[in-house]
């Protein structure tokens, strides 16, 4: 492959390759190693990504004891600075929920504490961070010492407050060398006045031009259009909340929850709004987008975008690329509407493997039968839907590999895609998601985007179905091969990340 600037100019054989040895400033010998488009992370928040790499981390967490134990540790290594920590769920735990604001207070000493749930709608705060700024528990969302909602974004920000603002750019700089280190190319930042202020924004956008750096694209989830222009957004989208999340039961469900008869979760946009959002959007030429989980919000949002086609025309809805976030609940026939409407999901596998199966987190929350019918990644890919993978870190981990794996073992199997498809969601899929086409593929003309691979096995093809299986492998079908992604194989090591030509992590500095 020989790349000229930012720009894959020739790809072809070995022995070809000599004709443009002469011209070459830089050869680099592979040694057997591969070489493929490097990822495109399509949901991503940067500083919370930092701060939870430097945070605690309270996956796994198994009591409310055990999760003091870790505050009162933090609180002892770093005395007087305030302790974020991520990934707490407290279904299981024997000595009842999350702890209050007086048991943080005595754990960390007084310093001020906030920690999310993992899906980062509900958060523990201590009294001290309550103190800081009293109209957290005046605002809507604030019970017993748990945030949500408006409560939430408070309380979100008065921990940021905390953290020095240099500390801040290290964290954020950080995060984004992350995921060079795992063959991420990309990350679409979506941002939003509930997460983070025009500041933080802009200060995510600015890393992407730096050239050792992956790019970054952003969304900013508000309605002011004007306003996501300005800041240099690609859309007023991603997290503009039409609903929550289910852990937290916020996702807006049709029916109620079957571990809560009585809720049926929030609804943050009606129909009128969010179809109102989407025609200033596509008049304006950007993209518009929703966050959406529960089965009634994702008809909500896809109603409006069909809307909105009423007043603009098909065509220029189509031509906008509207975006939704996470898509969990959705049926064939709203299915069949995201591809009539050219609207792409960005969508997040490692939450089926976190989540899923008839035992699962979803099981719980919504029944067995509604539990497994979620994120059916393989009726949209049938239905031509465009399909773009990312992980919402920090609610799941930045990976790339590992949401291809996901992907591919889906807990429910008729909803498995090929490791192919699931590698080009992950990949192109994430350009395409951004209205970016020269990007995704190794090939002449294209962005000179890419990762190199060690595999210490023998490339496979992989298919949900057996019988597209023995095609792929027959030689006859030329079908390359990727890593095996079976669950007893170690995942590929990324050995360099290259970005528009510029290596941007190298295994060996």
């Amino acid at each position: 492959m020989l790349v000229v600037d930012d720009t894959v100019a020739w790809v072809g054989p070995d022995g070809a390759a000599r004709t443009h040895l002469d011209a070459a400033d830089e050869v680099v010998d592979l040694e057997d190693a591969l070489v493929a488009p490097a990822f495109v992370d399509a949901h991503v928040h940067l500083t919370e990504t930092g701060l939870a790499r430097d945070g605690l981390d309270l996956a796994g967490v198994t009591s409310r004891a055990a999760l003091l134990d870790l505050v009162a540790a933090r609180a002892k290594e770093r005395a007087g600075e305030a302790i974020l920590g991520f990934g707490w769920e407290e279904d299981g735990w024997p000595d009842g929920g999350a702890p209050t604001p007086d048991e943080l207070d005595r754990a960390s000493g007084q310093a001020p504490v906030y920690l999310a749930r993992r899906d980062v709608h509900t958060a523990a705060v201590s009294g001290t961070l309550l103190a800081a700024d009293r109209s957290i528990a005046r605002a809507d969302g604030y019970e017993d010492g748990l945030v949500r909602r408006d409560a939430h974004h408070r309380a979100r920000q008065a921990a940021r407050s905390a953290i020095p603002a240099a500390r801040l750019a290290e964290l954020r700089t950080d995060a984004l060398r992350h995921a060079a280190s795992l063959g991420i190319g990309a990350v679409h930042e979506i941002g939003a006045p509930q997460i983070g202020d025009p500041a933080d924004f802009t200060a995510v956008l600015a890393l992407g031009a730096d050239p050792g750096l992956p790019d970054v694209v952003g969304y900013w989830g508000a309605t002011a259009v004007g306003e996501a222009q300005a800041l240099g957004a690609a859309g007023a989208a991603g997290d503009l909340n039409i609903d929550g999340s289910i852990g937290s039961r916020s996702a807006r469900l049709s029916a109620p929850y079957a571990d809560a008869p009585g809720e049926r979760g929030r609804l943050y946009l009606d129909k009128d709004a969010a179809a109102e959002h989407v025609v200033a959007c596509t008049r304006a030429g950007i993209q518009a987008g929703f966050h959406c989980i529960g089965d009634e919000a994702v008809r909500i949002a896809v109603e409006a975008i069909a809307a909105a086609a009423e007043v603009c025309g098909l065509a220029a809805v189509v031509g906008s690329r509207h975006r939704l976030e996470h898509v969990e609940m959705i049926d064939d026939l709203l299915i069949a509407e995201l591809a009539r409407l050219g609207v792409a999901a960005s969508v997040q596998p490692a939450f089926d493997e976190l989540w899923g199966g008839d035992a699962g987190l979803y099981a719980e929350r919504l029944g067995p039968d509604r539990g497994v019918a979620l994120n059916p990644f393989a009726a949209m890919a049938r239905a031509g839907v465009l399909l773009a993978f990312g992980s919402d870190s920090p609610v799941t981990p930045l990976a790339g590999w590992a949401t291809v794996r996901a992907a591919a073992l889906h807990r429910t199997p008729s909803q498995r895609i090929s490791a192919r498809a699931a590698f080009s969601a992950a990949t192109r899929g994430g350009w395409r998601a951004a209205r970016i086409e020269d990007a995704g593929v190794l090939a002449p003309g294209m962005r000179a985007s890419f990762a190199v691979w060690e595999v210490p096995y023998e490339l496979v093809v992989q298919a949900p179905d057996a019988r597209v299986a023995a095609w792929s492998t027959d030689p006859r079908a030329g079908v390359p091969g990727l890593p095996d992604l079976s669950p007893d194989v170690p995942l590929p090591t990324c050995l360099r990340t290259v970005v528009r030509g510029r290596t941007v992590y190298s295994a060996q500095s």
